[in-house]
């Protein structure tokens, strides 16, 4: 390849939840690809994922300021050096970083983007810096079609799962069906309407919902309101290197996602694809891209976003139906074989940017 690499321009780094955004970050630093790393504000403190350590001889976090200011001191850190582009990881802060440090570069830039963060920037400005872009990568059908909408060109690589550590493991007989729903306690991920359609079972069950954030209090009080205080667990945060363990403790991953009212949602959620590659049956809600990997009936259910009755229904018959979600579960982790494995996706990401900057 050229000597030429390349500097990624990320949000907060690192956190938790952003695992793809690690293992993208990695696969260009074991090509020899990644120039530098610049989060424009600081990451999650404490436990971090297996991998962030390999990183922090790149890793510098922006002075506070405007994307400006910014902008300057990323160029000033990479002025002289053999830097092919600038890549801003989200569509939103980091994109306008990466667009003006790479102007003050004399260099091309581009961006990625995945949910919110094209959601956060004015439809005309998001328009304009994908025309502008060497290139922009969409990780899902949801946010490129933003992208096209606008006039851009977009390629569309989706984020991989790892199959060595997200595998099928027997996931044993408790006589209770164990559901797991895993992802921030925020109102997009749709925990509330789970609890509602959990209200609703008459089997039994376990459910466990591992996460933190703002909603936390919320849920709790709702626990309790539906009586679940027995059947349901509110665990916190997990690690990457965790999350395997409680995918093999379940016997099917809940993802309840909904539209919320400030209208964000989510895009193909990581819990899919991890819950897939570990043979787990995914329940899911049929909202934006979650439908391009959970196949109604072949890898997964989905039921309408929002809707408690539907949810329920469909638990129920996973309960009812052990050979569902043994058939499922087989069929979700060969779609992952197929077209999510981390190594494949990553390597179609890495000859992109290269093509690009290098």
């Amino acid at each position: 390849m050229s000597a030429r690499r390349i500097a990624v321009v990320m949000s907060g780094f690192p956190r938790r939840s952003e695992t793809f955004a690690l293992g993208e970050l990695l696969a260009l630093e074991e090509r020899g690809a990644l120039a530098a790393v610049f989060a424009t504000k600081p990451g999650e403190a404490g436990v971090t994922q297996p991998g962030c350590e390999r990183l922090s001889g790149k890793l510098q976090v922006l002075p506070e300021g405007g994307p400006e200011r910014q902008a300057a001191f990323v160029a000033e850190r990479l002025a002289g050096r053999m830097v092919g582009g600038v890549h801003g990881y989200f569509a939103h802060t980091p994109a306008e970083v990466a667009a003006r440090a790479a102007a003050l570069l004399g260099v091309p830039y581009g961006f990625s983007t995945h949910a919110r963060d094209a959601r956060k920037v004015a439809p005309g400005v998001l328009a304009e810096r994908a025309r502008k872009a060497a290139c922009v990568v969409a990780c899902n059908t949801d946010v490129a079609e933003e992208i096209l909408r606008g006039g851009g060109a977009v390629h569309l690589l989706p984020h991989g799962v790892d199959l060595r550590r997200f595998r099928p493991r027997p996931p044993g007989d408790s006589g209770e069906l164990r559901l797991l729903s895993v992802g921030r306690l925020v109102e997009k991920k749709g925990f509330h309407v789970l609890l509602a359609a959990a209200a609703r079972l008459d089997f039994p069950f376990r459910l466990r919902i591992v996460g933190e954030g703002p909603e936390r209090e919320r849920l709790s009080e709702l626990v309790e309101a539906h009586g679940l205080s027995a059947r349901v667990t509110l665990e916190g945060a997990l690690t990457h290197a965790e999350l395997p363990e409680a995918y093999a403790g379940s016997d099917a991953v809940v993802v309840p996602s909904i539209q919320d009212s400030s209208g964000d949602r989510d895009g193909l959620p990581n819990v899919v694809l991890e819950a897939m590659a570990c043979a787990r049956a995914v329940v899911a809600s049929d909202i934006s891209a979650v439908g391009c990997a959970v196949n109604d009936g072949e890898t997964g259910l989905l039921v309408p976003p929002g809707d408690a009755s539907a949810l329920a229904s469909a638990l129920q018959k996973l309960a009812a139906t052990p050979a569902l979600r043994e058939r499922l579960g087989r069929g979700g982790r060969e779609r992952v074989e197929r077209d999510y494995e981390v190594g494949r996706c990553t390597e179609r990401l890495y000859q992109l940017l290269a093509s690009v900057y290098c």
